[in-house]
């Protein structure tokens, strides 16, 4: 399988700024899909680039979201996941190093994993940064160079 992005370039795209539109908050207002809710947002980085901010809960468990950067591959209808923030609601065992836990945690998406023929961002890490889908909210707002409309906050719900 080929690499569609090295660690360079995941850096690259992760600290590019992403400027929120001024109505963010109400264009991420969940909706039914499913046994779901979800949300889209398209975005424009500064440089050029095209992301996804996508984000996800679950009827039932309040602890099974996902809240998800995407980043649109130019000329393909390939949206590759940069990060991904999931809630405490399933085991996840990282297949190289071969640890497993059940927590919080944070996806990354790495050259290696690609390379072994993994999903891109199926490395993870466990995370005491968030304890629900709003703090999972404001970590990758705050991790992945969003610009937050002065006078908003970056809490949805």
């Amino acid at each position: 399988m080929p690499i569609l992005s090295s660690d360079a370039d995941i850096a690259v795209l992760l600290t590019e700024r992403k400027p929120l539109p001024e109505d963010y908050q109400s264009r991420l207002q969940l909706r039914a899909k499913c046994g779901h809710k979800e949300r889209e947002l398209d975005l424009k980085g500064h440089g050029g680039s095209d992301f996804q901010l996508i984000i996800r809960q679950s009827f039932f468990n309040p602890l099974d979201f996902s809240v998800i950067l995407g980043y649109s591959m130019p000329g393909s209808n390939v949206l590759f996941r940069l990060r991904r923030y999931n809630g405490r609601s399933h085991q996840h065992t990282n297949r190289i190093e071969g640890n497993t836990f059940y927590d919080f945690h944070i996806h990354t998406a790495t050259e290696r994993y690609q390379a072994m023929g993994y999903d891109e961002d199926h490395y993870a890490e466990p995370t005491d940064r968030f304890a629900d889908l709003n703090g999972a909210i404001q970590c990758i707002l705050q991790d992945c160079a969003f610009e937050v409309p002065s006078g908003t906050q970056e809490s949805l719900f």
